[in-house]
């Protein structure tokens, strides 16, 4: 993929911000293309006639443009930002992901991309910044005065254009050899980070074989290499100032130097004269300098940077596959059909050709020692993750076919960690309930025993300050209470209630309309359940919990566990 594939695919997305930038680039070109007008008329109606007062009027006029203009880039700076920082998001998501799928496919490890990710990353976004910010103005700026010295002084116009085109030729066929040199450069800072990096990671090594000296020499060669390929890039980017003086300075000494004759012959006045030395002096030249810089520095960075992170951020297309049509579940029952899950290609298999049927309204409870994948396993009905083979479906059809909104209308996983956000009790509760009356909260409140909170807080409208664990457990779970989750997974969700609210909580989800599974920790929880399933070594068993102790040692010991006291963790 090219650098301008890649950074034009990652800017589609964000026309309208990029229409807003070019809409306020061209306001903010417009006082170039006034500026020699107004100076040439101040001097032709005002100074040269001394009625001071009337050129100084025709000169306020530079000051309203510097109004406009500055209005113009304020104007610009956020569209601009919004086209910039989701960029860089996207090419850091694209580094990381590829650089772990190639680690996982057993690739040696690319120690190289850490610069890629930190260094060259920052420098496409400050690039993209860069160019979007000052391109534009150029542009915009080298056309805005060329069209008001036409309009002002033709024959002025007409010395200037030769030496600008054979300035834009010269840098024509500078650029090439610029854009090698650059990517010698980059190339010599990967080399770098990649042996500094294997060295690091190999330092015992080295330091026991004796053999720092020999690292310490691999690593300056390639120092003094990157020193030698800077160097020559500094001489080639020297022969830009050929292309300034060409096509800036040159134009201007032509039109100050030759003024008195052709200007006198082609009928222009002093005026006139003052205002081309303008568009040349404060116009055209800076805008040379700028567009040198631009993309003799900033867009040759751009380029190469890119076509290295477009490198980096190639893997091996799967074959395209057509999305498959979206179904409507008929019903609520679950069911998990040879489900193996692994977190990697090498990696054991964390749950292992498992088959589980989970009727409508059922009550289950899913136990076994710490990390055995029961967490894993509610993720997987969830849907939050998908099995690496095997199928999750709901009522009759797969989550593969089934609607995200759906999933997270019906499905509602709550953690151990409860995440409770910034705002007001009431906003917390009601966050997957749409609507909900202070009739509703009430009916939580007393069903779950939050009512102590609620009081303690200040009622729903109070804005939530400290919370304990539990506290936030509390609130999460009344949050799912008044969801319209028909299946609720509760996986430790209940770790830092005392035994008492535990009951309570776990009771009122019991009476709740629909599925309820939960991911015991507690002998308690186990035993309020229709069933138990002992997950043991990737594999589900359906029995009571006596059941399980006599027929699974681990079993027992953790039952016996249990039974000393209250799990750890519990408030």
């Amino acid at each position: 993929m090219s650098a301008s594939r890649l950074v034009s695919r990652l800017l589609y997305r964000r026309q309208r911000a990029l229409v807003h930038v070019l809409l306020w680039s061209t306001v903010d070109g417009l006082p170039a293309m006034f500026s020699g007008l107004l100076v040439a008329t101040a001097l032709d109606r005002g100074f040269l006639r001394h009625r001071t007062v009337v050129g100084l009027a025709w000169l306020a006029g530079l000051g309203v443009a510097a109004l406009v203009r500055a209005a113009a880039v304020r104007r610009l700076f956020p569209w601009l930002a919004a086209v910039v920082e989701p960029l860089r998001d996207e090419l850091v998501t694209s580094i990381v992901t590829t650089t772990l799928r190639k680690a996982v496919a057993g690739e040696p490890a690319d120690l190289a991309s850490v610069a890629r990710l930190t260094g060259q990353v920052e420098t496409v976004r400050d690039l993209v910044s860069a160019t979007l910010r000052t391109v534009r103005q150029v542009a915009v700026t080298i056309t805005a005065a060329l069209i008001g010295l036409f309009v002002l002084a033709p024959a002025a116009a007409l010395i200037c254009l030769p030496p600008v085109l054979a300035a834009l030729a010269l840098y024509a066929a500078l650029l090439p050899r610029l854009a090698r040199r650059e990517y010698a450069v980059l190339l010599a800072e990967e080399r770098i980070a990649g042996d500094a990096g294997s060295a690091l990671v190999a330092l015992r090594d080295v330091v026991a074989c004796g053999a720092e000296g020999r690292v310490a020499a691999t690593i300056g060669s390639q120092v003094d290499a990157g020193a030698v390929a800077a160097r020559s890039l500094a001489r080639a980017s020297g022969a830009q100032r050929m292309v300034v003086a060409v096509g800036g300075e040159v134009p201007l000494l032509m039109v100050l130097a030759l003024s008195p004759w052709p200007m006198h012959r082609a009928g222009l006045t002093a005026g006139d004269a003052a205002g081309a030395a303008t568009y040349l002096g404060a116009n055209l030249l800076p805008a040379m300098r700028t567009l040198v810089e631009t993309l003799g520095v900033w867009g040759l960075q751009l380029a190469i940077v890119g076509r290295r992170l477009a490198e980096a951020a190639v893997w091996p297309a799967d074959p395209p596959r057509v999305p498959p049509a979206l179904q409507r579940p008929t019903g609520y029952e679950l069911r998990l059909e040879h489900a193996s899950f692994a977190y990697g290609l090498r990696s054991d298999p964390i749950i292992h050709e498992l088959d589980l049927l989970v009727p409508e309204d059922d009550h289950l409870a899913i136990v076994g020692p710490s990390g055995i994948g029961k967490s894993t396993l509610a993720d997987i009905i969830s849907g939050g993750i998908a099995p690496t083979t095997g199928d999750v479906l709901l009522g009759g059809t797969s989550l593969t076919r089934v609607d995200s909104s759906t999933i997270r209308h019906n499905l509602a996983l709550l953690p151990q960690e409860a995440y409770v956000f910034a705002g007001s009790l009431r906003e917390n509760l009601t966050y997957l309930c749409g609507v909900c009356s202070d009739r509703d909260l009430d009916a939580a409140v007393e069903t779950l025993g939050l009512r102590q909170l609620v009081n303690r807080l200040g009622g729903y409208d109070a804005q939530i300050d400290s919370l304990s664990n539990g506290e936030r457990q509390l609130i999460a779970l009344a949050r799912v209470w008044l969801s319209p989750a028909r299946i609720v997974i509760l996986d430790e969700a209940t770790a830092h209630l005392d035994l008492a609210t535990e009951a309570v909580v776990e009771e009122a989800f019991a009476r709740r309309f629909g599925t309820l599974i939960v991911v015991a920790h507690r002998i308690s929880s186990a035993r309020r359940a229709r069933r138990v399933l002992l997950m043991e070594d990737g594999r589900l068993s359906s029995g009571s919990v006596e059941s399980h102790a006599r027929s699974s040692r681990p079993y027992e010991q953790m039952v016996r566990q249990w039974q000393l006291g209250p799990a750890i963790g519990s408030a």
